[in-house]
């Protein structure tokens, strides 16, 4: 449990900079997955990140998810799986599912 304080302690920490922040959560998995239900990984307007939602192969999507997510406020539940193009394209090749979903936490305004 001491990881997820982390993360969201660092997260706070951001907010607090008056910098965006968005929180991905691994929120359902089917077959082989990288990381267990409940992985988290928090991201930064600057792209600063702290934890992992699968070890590095699918990463890079939700980031690029999270950028958008914190400039519309809206959250987003991404799904990756070997049937899935752009799973295969974000190197999610372990032969199972994942499921993360994606808020910005706190507001600037």
């Amino acid at each position: 449990m001491k990881q997820f304080d982390e993360i969201l302690h660092k997260a706070a920490l951001w907010r607090k900079n008056n910098k965006s922040v968005a929180l991905a959560t691994v929120v359902s998995t089917w077959g082989s997955s990288p990381r267990p239900v409940g992985s988290q990984m928090a991201i930064s307007e600057n792209l600063d990140i702290h934890g992992s939602v699968s070890g590095g192969c699918i990463e890079g999507s939700v980031i690029s998810a999270a950028q958008e997510i914190m400039k519309t406020g809206v959250p987003k539940l991404l799904k990756y799986g070997v049937s899935n193009t752009e799973a295969w394209e974000v190197g999610l090749t372990c032969g199972g599912k994942v499921e993360v979903f994606v808020e910005k936490i706190g507001d600037n305004d």
